[in-house]
């Protein structure tokens, strides 16, 4: 059992900190024995996390004790070396995040961490920096997300309370909406927001950087029963329902070749025939992805392409183009 001591007050207040960030309700008189003090000098250590932020809830009676609650302000916080890796990993990789505005406050907060760690911490963060790049990629048809609005959208979702927001579809269209949201679900460098439409009367999937207006309305709800197993299930069936398809037949001449790598993101249905070739059925939402694949395709062996005759009359002249990359001047 320690002795009561006094000690230093600031390294016990971060020990006794660092006791209550275990989010565990701690009798006082256990806490005071782990510290080595009083409970008279415990009470003053908790009054002195209390005046930097910190919320430490008392509860009276036999099963009472301290708890480290919810503060109104962000107060310092105590992290180990695995926490700070952690978070420093994570604010490298929202820098190349669809979220406008949050890869320069991940800049700025990954300053302030790198100047407070320990030099062992900064060496261990430093190599994860040398061995890891972002590629900053904008495709021309994903605008960034407002960040203050999909924290609103998060908010609701959390607390099961109606939005309303304008919403533009992909005819440029917009209406007003009132909705109960169900979740949000990020698909590569998008994010959607899957709700049920009051208006409507049926589930909807929503892409957030094509909503504008995010406000909670204020009416509170009861969780439907989603239409699937989960919310990521549900935008991946919409999105497949809701987007045209174009078929394509393409005639692979090499009865060997494996076609697994330059089919892994499309649609397929390969068809081996008796004289060694193979008939790859294709289904894309655009030329632009059946275009790339056959360019795969053509890289592995020889092929033709069967139709459509949009997808023959792309091919055609950029192979001319290929064919002139590499002509002799």
């Amino acid at each position: 059992m320690h002795q009561p001591t006094d000690g230093d007050p600031t390294a016990r207040a971060l020990q006794l900190l660092s006791l209550l960030q275990t989010h565990r309700s701690w009798p006082g008189s256990e806490l005071a024995t782990r510290l080595g003090v009083t409970t008279r000098t415990l009470r003053r250590d908790i009054d002195r996390l209390r005046s930097l932020g910190y919320r430490v809830d008392a509860t009276a009676g036999a099963g009472g004790g301290y708890r480290l609650g919810p503060s109104s302000q962000i107060p310092p916080m105590l992290l180990d070396d695995d926490d700070a890796v952690a978070i420093a990993v994570g604010l490298r990789m929202a820098t190349g995040a669809t979220i406008e505005g949050i890869d320069e406050a991940a800049v700025r907060t990954m300053a302030k961490l790198e100047q407070v760690v320990p030099d062992r911490v900064r060496r261990r963060i430093g190599a994860l920096h040398q061995a890891i790049e972002t590629i900053q990629w904008q495709h021309p048809d994903v605008a960034l997300v407002d960040g203050d609005e999909l924290v609103v959208l998060a908010q609701a979702c959390r607390d099961q309370e109606e939005l309303r927001f304008e919403y533009r579809n992909r005819e440029g269209e917009v209406t007003s909406r009132l909705v109960q949201p169900h979740q949000l679900v990020a698909v590569g460098r998008r994010w959607y927001l899957v709700a049920w439409d009051l208006r409507r009367s049926d589930w909807r999937t929503f892409r957030v950087d094509r909503l504008t207006g995010a406000a909670l309305a204020g009416g509170r709800f009861e969780p439907r029963p989603l239409p699937a197993e989960s919310a990521g299930e549900y935008v991946t069936r919409s999105l497949s329902e809701g987007r045209p398809k174009i078929d394509a037949v393409v005639v692979v001449h090499d009865p060997d070749v494996d076609l697994g790598r330059a089919l892994h993101w499309i649609v397929t249905e390969v068809e081996p025939r008796s004289d060694g070739t193979r008939v790859v059925s294709l289904q894309a939402e655009s030329l632009d992805w059946l275009v790339t694949t056959v360019a795969q395709l053509a890289a592995l062996a020889p092929l033709t392409v069967v139709s459509p005759d949009e997808l023959v009359a792309r091919i055609e002249p950029l192979g001319r183009r290929l064919l002139g990359a590499v002509a002799e001047p």
